[in-house]
């Protein structure tokens, strides 16, 4: 709470700045987006005896945005509760509120800048590193960025980062084990991106992290060890007339946080034709996955392909059941989906997914492979400028299999949806204009 005492001052600062500033900007944008849910089967499987649940969530955001000349700043506040969640006098509030971005970007030059702070990193379509925009806290890294953006369509973005989980630097005289935060101790990676006209695009990247291994944590015999893995991955897509094309491939190796040798893949496509009604977009997914034992353990390499740090809400069903929090299982995954978009007018649409979910390795006790079918519908409204309206339900069929990997095998509910409802108002309280010198 100390964050928003600090505020009004804060503003005033930066208000006076950039008043007094020649040719400054500044910007202050303010968010507000509740969530409605329903959940009956939500990431996994409901029993029987499980009662629907249901709740608000929102998220409140201020960005502040200042730029001059060769720099630029941001910091965006966050406050992220569920409706209710604290009596109504209280002192103690469970709410996350944090800094969800703190950078600054310094121009070398008009193509070429660093940038560093905690930012979000969002690449292409956001498979492997994306922003997480969907979930109310998003996701953000601690990190240096070199970025490199030529008028030729050619980018090269070279970033990294080493994280400590040290409450304050008096208290940190010795080493550097890390441990106790579902994060990597240590990044770096590569893209390259290359546009083509309006037609063809292509990127390549490079992606290495270290996770410290977990032995021994806290006591004097602490293994700092390191673990390295590595993913290299390739996409493109191209417009042949009315037919777009979409492709991507990644491949992990080095090895996981446990020191098992890592050999995995990720391989999608997909075809959208535009029509003069709506596009129409059939592909698949194929992640894949390691086999198990009869008792459910597993032997040699990990096969099963992670995609870490990617918004995984927007490819494998809208449910979340893969990839997601508890969704993630390594027997891998195949899905063939189906998307359209139907435009209701100038402000409304309606999006229509399916999906059909198979495992790409064995389940032990299982003869086939099918998990089930998703339906995804998400009706998008934009009300006005900064003011947009979303509702959203989803069905998931789940078969046998799905239950023994999500570990729900007995008294299971064949009926699983999600229902939603998100308003988001995001308006610009602030702004001034650059003014010539």
């Amino acid at each position: 709470m100390l964050m928003y005492r600090k505020l009004p001052l804060l503003l005033l600062f930066l208000l006076t700045v950039s008043l007094s500033t020649v040719r400054a900007q500044f910007t202050l944008t303010g968010e507000i987006r509740p969530r409605v849910e329903f959940r009956n089967g939500f990431k996994t499987i409901s029993r029987a005896s499980d009662d629907p649940a249901a709740f608000i969530e929102q998220r409140s955001r201020l960005y502040f945005v200042y730029k001059q000349d060769k720099m630029k700043f941001n910091l965006t506040l966050q406050d992220v509760r569920i409706w209710g969640n604290v009596s109504q006098i209280f002192k103690e509030d469970p709410a996350l509120s944090n800094v969800y971005e703190a950078w600054v970007v310094y121009y070398f030059y008009v193509a070429f800048l660093v940038k560093a702070g905690r930012q979000a990193l969002n690449y292409d379509n956001a498979r492997f590193l994306g922003n997480l925009a969907w979930a109310q806290q998003a996701r953000s890294h601690d990190a240096l960025l070199f970025k490199y953006e030529g008028k030729s369509g050619l980018k090269a973005h070279l970033g990294g980062a080493f994280n400590q989980n040290v409450p304050f630097e008096p208290g940190k005289l010795s080493g550097t084990f890390y441990s106790g935060v579902n994060n990597y101790k240590t990044m770096q990676y590569l893209w390259l991106h290359k546009a083509f006209d309006k037609t063809a695009k292509l990127s390549a990247l490079i992606f290495n992290d270290g996770r410290q291994t977990i032995k021994n944590a806290g006591t004097p015999d602490a293994d700092t060890t390191m673990s390295y893995r590595q993913t290299y991955g390739v996409l493109g897509s191209t417009k042949l007339g009315n037919i777009k094309l979409d492709g991507e491939f990644y491949y992990q190796g080095g090895q996981n946080a446990a020191g098992v040798d890592v050999d995995a893949f990720l391989g999608s496509f997909s075809a959208t034709y535009k029509t003069n009604l709506t596009p129409l977009t059939i592909g698949f997914d194929y992640v894949s996955g390691t086999n198990q034992n009869v008792d459910g353990s597993v032997s040699g390499k990990d096969n099963s392909f992670n995609p870490l740090y990617g918004t995984n809400h927007k490819f494998y069903g809208l449910m979340d059941y893969f990839y997601v929090g508890n969704g993630f299982s390594n027997v891998g995954l195949i899905d063939i989906f189906f998307k359209t978009k139907f435009k209701l007018s100038k402000k409304a649409a309606l999006i229509a997914h399916y999906h059909h979910f198979e495992s790409e390795a064995t389940i032990p006790g299982q003869d086939a492979n099918s998990l089930g079918d998703e339906i995804d519908l998400v009706f998008n409204l934009n009300l006005a400028k900064g003011a947009n309206l979303k509702i959203g339900y989803s069905q998931m069929f789940a078969t046998d299999a799905m239950g023994v990997i999500k570990g729900r095998t007995a008294n299971t509910n064949d009926f699983n949806n999600w229902a939603w409802v998100m308003l988001t108002i995001k308006p610009t309280l602030f702004t001034t204009k650059k003014k010539n010198q």
